[in-house]
């Protein structure tokens, strides 16, 4: 890496190609070395902040006031492979500042002390607005924000890519962010690289879905892929490339030999994790229109992405605040022999009777909430289960408590079902549970000209303020609104046949807070209508009743034959906050792919 201000080609004449070495904290080490292997590689970026993330990170704060950040970062990205990537001038932006971007930098320039290199390491703050809570809305346009329910721990705004366009422009080897929205380094990046304003609104929509597509890693190379069958290698999986282009449009790709697939159908799910409304997918640079987006083989392990359009973004940064909801405890214990689902199931409830006497008598309330889960019987599946019996099932109890004493009671009373209550019973068979502080995230919105965001390139000056970009004048971004269904095809009803949803379709699930989505992708283009007229909103509703409060709203994107599911308050209370298994809903693509669906039988014997 140089250590002076970077320059670029001519814009016109270059292809930038940026990897994707991250999609969360915890991440495989085997995507840096293996992304170094390209021939043609000019950065890295890395994601660590998912919205649960932010909580596991105010947690590490707490213990010690030096972390907050994403240490991984550090030790399994950085600390291997830094002497390579500034021998090939590969420039690196990440969010792993996390809670504590300044730290983070002093690891790091530390660790380059170490072994003797000299990266330019600039920062990116202002994110943090906790000093800033009265400034907080519900929504944008709405008055002041309704009060978190206990005081907030943090409360970080999602920035945008602007300051990091300014960290590179500035020289910056490596730029570390706080809290921004994932797909910003790989904008900014482009915004710098390629010399864009941004008034550029199909540009930065360009840019911004490439960045949405490889920020979980290899989620677009075969990870997490409905047809998982055919993605070959898991353990040699491939990390994602973007070869972009100056007028925004590029194709994704990923190292020669490496394990793992891209095709349409690949890309396609990835596209459609974790959005809502599909035409407006909002961004603090730009809002983008996903909605005739075409994804298309350009050759071996190779797709061509375009039609991502953009519109002006609004004057409001969105922020994630965390703050203390009491405790909760999570026990495992292992039921085995005949009848092992009712006798895990009565293995509950008398250990959740006899601590709640305890509890009594020694003057505490009752338990927030409580859940059981059969796994192995299907439990979440809830009226749609198949499992009626088993010889071994995993008992999982979660409870919260507003007092830490009060989960201590369950945590040593579940010891003694392996000798008092039922044959086969193996309690802490994964060692004895600890009892947690529930850290929650609420979700509010400020204005952007109340939020100073700084860059420092030097650890040794000040910290800089930047100005905001041009916004239009009256700040109100897009309006476009989105279309709630493919324009109406006649399906003939006669002679149709019941098959499960995953024989038409392929799907895909993630989280938003306490919401969720499912992202549905028809295989054939003729199988579309077929989607349209039988997966109704309504009728995933019903399919999901026993595990969500909310309403499910239905959304379409002809360009690739597909729709968008946004099932709201879902995850019974989403991220740290829930009490299941699967507090994200990334088993929900799976659940609904089960489904049955009629399909007439001449559009099903005509598929090859």
């Amino acid at each position: 890496m140089n250590t002076t201000a970077h320059t670029c080609a001519p814009a016109a004449d270059r292809t930038l190609y940026i990897g994707g070495a991250s999609g969360f904290w915890g991440d495989s080490q085997i995507a840096v070395p293996q992304l170094l292997q390209a021939p043609k590689l000019d950065y890295l970026v890395f994601d660590y902040l998912a919205e649960t993330t932010m909580s596991i990170l105010q947690r590490a704060r707490l213990r010690n006031p030096d972390l907050g950040y994403a240490t991984d970062f550090i030790t399994t990205a950085v600390k291997p492979n830094l002497r390579a990537l500034m021998e090939r001038k590969v420039r690196l932006v990440s969010n792993a500042g996390g809670l504590n971007p300044a730290k983070c930098r002093d690891a790091l320039l530390a660790l380059a002390h170490e072994q003797g290199l000299s990266p330019r390491i600039a920062i990116v703050t202002g994110d943090d607005v906790l000093e800033l809570g009265a400034q907080f809305r519900d929504a944008p346009g709405a008055g002041t924000a309704t009060a978190a329910p206990a005081p907030l721990m943090s409360a970080n705004a999602y920035l945008g890519a602007w300051p990091i366009a300014e960290a590179l422009r500035a020289g910056a080897d490596i730029v570390i962010t706080g809290r921004c929205v994932d797909s910003a380094s790989l904008l900014g990046i482009a915004a710098y690289e390629f010399g864009w304003s941004f008034d550029e609104y199909d540009k930065l929509a360009q840019a911004s879905l490439a960045g949405h597509l490889i920020e979980c890693g290899a989620q677009a190379t075969g990870g997490l892929f409905t047809d998982w069958e055919n993605v070959p290698d898991w353990a040699g999986i491939g990390y994602p490339i973007v070869e972009l282009r100056a007028d925004g449009s590029f194709e994704l790709s990923k190292p020669a030999h490496t394990g793992g697939c891209i095709h349409r159908a690949t890309v396609a799910e990835q596209l459609l994790y974790e959005i809502g409304d599909p035409a407006r997918y909002v961004l603090p640079d730009v809002v983008c229109d996903f909605t005739q987006v075409r994804i298309e083989d350009s050759g071996d392990d190779r797709v061509r992405v375009t039609g991502a359009r953009g519109q002006a973004p609004s004057n409001v940064y969105k922020v994630t605040a965390t703050f203390q909801k009491g405790f909760q405890i999570a026990i495992m214990m292992a039921i085995r022999g005949q009848r092992a689902k009712a006798k895990a199931e009565r293995t509950a409830q008398e250990l959740l009777a006899r601590t709640r006497r305890l509890m009594h008598a020694q003057g505490f309330a009752d338990y927030s909430g409580t859940l059981v889960e059969l796994l192995g019987a299907e439990s979440m599946y809830g009226p749609h289960r198949r499992v009626e019996e088993s010889r071994e099932i995993v008992l999982r109890i979660a409870a919260q408590h507003d007092d830490r004493k009060a989960l201590e009671i369950l945590q040593k009373e579940s010891a003694s079902a392996g000798t008092s209550m039922g044959p086969g019973t193996r309690s802490h068979f994964g060692g004895r549970s600890d009892v947690q502080g529930v850290i929650c995230t609420a979700s509010y919105y400020i204005d952007k000209a109340q939020v100073p965001v700084r860059l420092q390139v030097d650890a040794r000056e000040p910290a800089v303020t930047l100005a905001l970009p041009t916004q239009p004048a009256d700040g109100r971004g897009a309006t476009a609104t989105s279309q709630a269904d493919m324009p109406t095809s006649s399906i003939e009803e006669a002679d149709s046949v019941r098959v499960p949803l995953s024989r038409l379709a392929q799907a895909r699930s993630g989280d938003k807070g306490n919401d969720a989505n499912i992202g549905v992708l028809a295989r054939r283009p003729e199988w579309v209508p077929v989607l349209q007229q039988q997966l109704t909103a309504a009728r995933v509703r019903d399919y999901f009743a026993h595990l969500m409060e909310g309403q499910v709203t239905r959304f379409a994107l002809p360009g690739i034959g597909a729709f968008n599911f946004l099932l709201e308050r879902a995850l019974g209370g989403g991220g740290s906050c829930s009490l299941r298994s699967d507090p994200l809903g990334k088993c929900y693509a799976q659940m609904l792919l089960d489904m049955e669906v009629s399909c007439p039988r001449a559009l099903l014997t005509a598929a090859p």
